[in-house]
């Protein structure tokens, strides 16, 4: 391999020159390459279709698909007059080239491949809160343009709260009672219409925070009608008994609210505001509230406020027929004990806690949870104080079956990292089918504890072998002034109690391309629900470390064998360059 020379000026006057080498395959793919091609110099396309098939298990490759490979990489040989090699197979440094060809040798399957013939409530569903908002819950503008990524991203449920306009005539999206600046419900809808389906077929369910009058209402529902047309799915029956599956529902909208009666009903029956804020300082009391978000709770002079006079409650026990019409999943009543809410009998309905609800209601109503989302739906949200659109951790709602986990799109940090690696399952469709002990119940009607500590199902080895695209995607002093970067890899688990774990490779210290060849294993009782965390950091001595690429992948979908993985960065975008050569194995 090739020697790169790079020069760091010091002080005007000096200059330090590091010679790096340029990355040799590692000596684990020499023993491959030299298994598979039978001790020769070079790799035939048959050799390449077992090395596809029994080292990295990938079963759906056929002769056309090895014989296509190599023919592609003699071509691209032929253009640059590299005649010595041999013209009938791949070399060692070819072979070692094709592992970082991601289309081949990603960490995932790109295509959907659960059964998505369940009913909605049998996955997890790439969830949006407030999802109109640009930053902070206080004061950033709403706009259409979060809704537009989010969905070009594959999140499928987006939030709007709906109020009044200043001359109660028309219905905007704002956070309400802040001082964010409103953007109008049509301006969204028409956004969500051209971008539902550019990531993904599957559907796209729209949860509304009513704050309306029966009139608006009626316009909304006026206004959903126009805009979407044949797109938008009214339920089949009323009241819904079961829900639709993904499949059946392809390229429809679905709306998910609270019936108008019920929603002034939420109004009436509220709990003071003391006993919220009893709840929010957290209160281990077993008789726990439930709530609705900050701005769904309005006392007595807020309904005057928002129009609701005398004759607008009249109408409205009446409903309004076009508006209820439209809802597929229909939003619980949140007043009373949480153990109420979590009946299972009767129709299918939505129930929204907060993260910290949700938090103290799985300490002692687990199983009752588990259960009501075997049919059900629970969404879970920020809690209140996150006025920083930060998020909590995703898996207190996964562990427990909650399919809607809505998050703050617009932020960053490893909760986000966590959601968006969730959701790189199954193609990144979007829905992701939840593992089957999630859904049973045992002969004494148990439900899957993730609390338990089970026994291990599976250990998970993970090789980091090196690194590289930093000198391509990073400026020279990006990361140090004097010296190339002094790069390390966290390797994390991330999932139920007992599954969590941490662990990093040394630092390779003023290298642009770092070779580390460590292995980790981590016994994993539920793979199911875990991701692993990779992340690099550059160290610095006297600051903090520097971020150099992240990514957070599915355990349960990870192919074995060598792959290569790509980088992100700290929002979630993918680095043009930066990726990884590793190697996962199961025992």
């Amino acid at each position: 391999m090739g020697t790169v020379t790079y020069n760091f000026k010091m002080f005007k006057y000096f200059n330090r020159t590091f010679a790096i080498s340029e990355q040799a395959p590692p000596s684990d793919v020499k023993d491959v390459f030299s298994t598979f091609a039978d001790g020769e110099p070079s790799m035939s396309a048959d050799q390449l279709l077992r090395f596809l098939h029994d080292h990295q298990l990938e079963l759906d490759c056929t002769a056309e698909d090895s014989n296509r490979i190599v023919d592609n990489i003699l071509h691209s040989r032929k253009q640059n007059d590299d005649a010595e090699c041999d013209p009938n197979g791949l070399t060692l440094d070819e072979f070692f080239n094709f592992l970082f060809l991601i289309d081949f040798n990603g960490p995932l399957k790109s295509q959907v491949h659960h059964d998505m013939d369940a009913p909605l409530s049998h996955y997890f569903i790439y969830t949006g809160h407030n999802s109109y908002l640009t930053g902070n819950q206080l004061s950033s503008d709403c706009s259409d343009k979060p809704i537009i990524k989010a969905l070009q991203r594959g999140v499928r449920v987006i939030e709007l709260d709906l109020w009044p306009n200043s001359t109660r005539d028309d219905i905007d999206v704002v956070h309400g009672r802040t001082l964010t600046a409103p953007v109008s419900l049509l301006q969204c809808l028409e956004s969500i219409k051209e971008y539902a389906f550019v990531k993904s077929d599957y559907p796209v369910i729209i949860t509304l925070e009513d704050h309306l009058t029966p009139d608006l209402q009626a316009k909304v529902a006026e206004m959903t009608t126009q805009v979407f047309g044949d797109m938008l799915y009214y339920p089949q029956t009323d009241p819904v008994t079961e829900l639709p599956t993904p499949e059946s529902v392809k390229h429809r909208i679905l709306i998910s609210t609270k019936p108008p009666k019920e929603y002034l009903e939420s109004k009436q029956f509220k709990d003071s505001d003391s006993e919220r804020e009893s709840i929010d300082e957290g209160s281990s009391s077993p008789c726990l509230i439930a709530e609705v978000e900050t701005d769904d709770r309005l006392n007595g002079s807020d309904l005057e406020e928002e129009g609701l006079n005398a004759r607008d409650k009249k109408s409205d026990q009446q409903g309004a027929p076009e508006y209820k019409r439209l809802i597929t999943i229909h939003a619980g009543k949140p007043k009373g004990h949480i153990k109420d809410h979590l009946n299972i009998m009767g129709d299918v309905k939505r129930l929204s806690l907060s993260e910290q609800e949700l938090e103290r209601a799985s300490v002692t109503y687990g199983s009752d949870i588990v259960r009501f989302t075997q049919k059900n739906i629970i969404r879970v949200y920020p809690k209140g104080t996150r006025v920083n659109s930060s998020n909590y951790r995703p898996h207190i709602g996964w562990m427990y079956g909650a399919q809607m986990v809505a998050f703050n799109m617009q932020g960053h940090g490893k909760s986000l990292w966590y959601m968006q690696g969730m959701f790189r399952s199954n193609g990144g469709c979007g829905y992701v089918k939840k593992p089957a002990f999630l859904m049973e119940k045992c002969p004494q009607n148990e439900v899957f504890d993730p609390k338990k500590t089970m026994p291990v199902k599976t250990t998970l080895k993970v090789k980091v072998y090196l690194g590289n695209g930093w000198s391509t995607d990073f400026s020279k002093t990006h990361f140090d002034t004097f010296s190339p970067p002094d790069f390390y890899t966290k390797v994390c688990i991330v999932g139920v109690p007992a599954d969590k774990a941490n662990k990093k490779t040394r630092i390779i210290q003023d290298d642009w391309f770092p070779v580390w060849d460590e292995e980790f294993e981590f016994p994993l009782t539920v793979p199911e629900l875990a991701l692993l965390r990779i992340e690099v950091r550059e160290y610095d001595k006297h600051e903090k470390d520097d971020f150099g690429g992240q990514t957070c992948l599915p355990i349960s979908e990870l192919k074995s064998g060598f792959r290569t993985v790509p980088l992100h960065d700290q929002k979630g975008e993918k680095l043009n360059s930066v990726k990884l050569l590793m190697r996962f194995q199961f025992n």
